[in-house]
């Protein structure tokens, strides 16, 4: 495996070298958070498709295709609908706004005092989503080097945790946009069309596979259903995807962008099922489900293209990773720690040392994880209990009221977790649980109190006009380091 090795060394030099570039553009809070809001279109659709498409998408999907067949595109696909209706209906409003994260949007909509609980819940969400794409570089070391899984997440976990450190978003979005590009080369043009050829086509395993394999519902109406609730309504919201929407140059740059790249994900979704179906065809008694791509990947190419894959593989993991662990930083330095009064020291500085003591818990945490499915489940099923009704109430519905908003958060969240206890961290009782509950107390205590004043509406108005503020004239001062 002389070959690989060499991939992916250079793979992993040239990650860390972008890195350390980032490091000379990152001056200010606005470069080292949101790439100083510079993004062209090329840039802002691959850094947002290579974001959207980690461990749990690649390593994930291919698991779910190898299970269930060709039905097992349904995640990754409601991961692509999310994508395009955030960017149709959302993309342009948001990028006007000027704000770094989704509470001080609340903040801003309902007139403060939102942002810490929406920030809790927040922090759970980009914390769990860094663990899943951290957790899946276990499957990849393991091939190359044998490695343990501990071994292989500190690894993984370590790289991308250095190059995020160093430049922030710039370093992310360069970085990604290597990631991108080597992904589509080793999924799409490489192992999709090996993996089919080697299973015999379609026809080849048509003949090998149950009919189950073909059908678009063998995974269950039920999940398909919940796929679409937990993914699709989470890529809404999330902090790591609106970050990432904040980069834009231009309210039309974020549109485009985005629309291309929930398309790209469609197409994602598809091939991951397929790789999976043909890697059940191939080779149906792999132990677990979860080692379908690893083992594809090591018995069907030869070396230094298997080191290609094998790089495309932690392209999707790093990708993800790194942008899920600087929202976990921007939400725990903007929204949680500012509210404890702890604003000593520059802001880069400070927003350094969140992301690498949160890398490290992130890590740390991906060690005694063991399934990426279901770790993701956990983030999603959290983020769009809590927040969804809150953050759609704030975009769409005057009447809403900060302290609906707060209570539904309350609410949604302690219903996700205490059905997850109850029934199960799979289930798909708990996000209609909290979806419910929380609907239903935002309503509830919206009409019971009073509307948001006039002043605060007039300021939300202007901001959603994109109307000049000393906030996003700020934004752009150096800051020390």
């Amino acid at each position: 495996m002389t070959g690989d090795y060499a991939v992916i060394a250079l793979y992993i030099a040239g990650m860390l070298g972008v890195g350390w570039y980032g490091l000379r553009l990152a001056k200010t809070k606005s470069d080292y958070l949101v790439a100083g809001r510079r993004l062209g279109w090329f840039m802002y659709s691959g850094t947002m498709s290579a974001v959207v498409l980690g461990g749990a998408s690649t390593v994930g999907g291919v698991k779910l295709g190898y299970k269930f067949g060709i039905s097992g595109m349904w995640l990754v696909v409601s991961i692509g609908v999310g994508i395009l209706v955030l960017h149709s209906l959302f993309a342009r409003r948001l990028v006007k706004l000027k704000v770094y994260t989704v509470g001080e949007m609340l903040d801003l909509r309902y007139g403060g005092r939102t942002s810490a609980v929406s920030g809790v819940v927040m922090w759970g969400y980009t914390l769990m989503l860094t663990v899943t794409s951290t957790l899946a570089f276990a499957t990849i070391f393991k091939v190359l080097f044998d490695l343990p899984n501990w071994a292989g997440i500190a690894v993984g976990g370590s790289i991308v945790v250095l190059y995020s450190v160093l430049g922030g978003m710039w370093s992310i979005t360069l970085t990604d946009i290597a990631q991108f590009v080597i992904k589509t080369i080793g999924i799409l043009a490489i192992l999709l069309p090996v993996a089919i050829s080697s299973a015999g086509g379609f026809s080849g395993m048509s003949e090998k596979l149950d009919a189950s394999f073909f059908s678009f519902t063998s995974i269950g109406t039920d999940t398909i259903i919940t796929y679409f609730v937990i993914y699709t309504f989470g890529l809404l919201i999330g902090q790591d995807i609106w970050q990432r929407v904040f980069t834009a140059r231009t309210p039309a740059i974020a549109t485009s962008g985005g629309i291309t790249s929930g398309v790209y994900c469609l197409v994602y979704g598809l091939a991951g099922a397929l790789i999976g179906t043909a890697a059940h065809a191939l080779y149906p008694d792999i132990a677990s489900a979860q080692d379908a791509f690893a083992t594809i990947v090591e018995r069907l190419l030869p070396t230094g293209v298997r080191g290609l894959v094998l790089a495309a593989a932690l392209s999707a993991m790093m990708s993800t990773a790194s942008g899920a662990l600087i929202a976990c930083s921007t939400t725990t330095t903007s929204d949680l720690l500012t509210k404890l009064g702890l604003k000593k020291g520059g802001e880069v500085s400070r927003n350094r040392i969140a992301t690498l003591v949160l890398g490290l818990i992130a890590i740390g945490i991906a060690m005694i994880v063991d399934d990426v499915v279901n770790a993701l489940t956990i983030a999603y099923d959290i983020l769009v209990g809590g927040l969804l009704v809150a953050i759609i109430g704030a975009l769409f519905w005057k009447r809403g009221t900060r302290q609906g908003a707060y209570a539904s958060m309350v609410a949604g969240t302690v219903s996700v977790v205490a059905f997850m206890i109850i029934d199960g961290v799979d289930a798909n009782t708990p996000i209609y649980w909290g979806l419910g509950a929380s609907l239903v107390v935002y309503l509830a205590v919206s009409f019971a109190t009073p509307r948001t004043s006039d002043a605060i509406l007039t300021v939300w108005t202007r901001r959603l006009n994109g109307e000049e503020t000393p906030t996003s004239i700020r934004e752009q001062e150096p800051t020390s380091a």
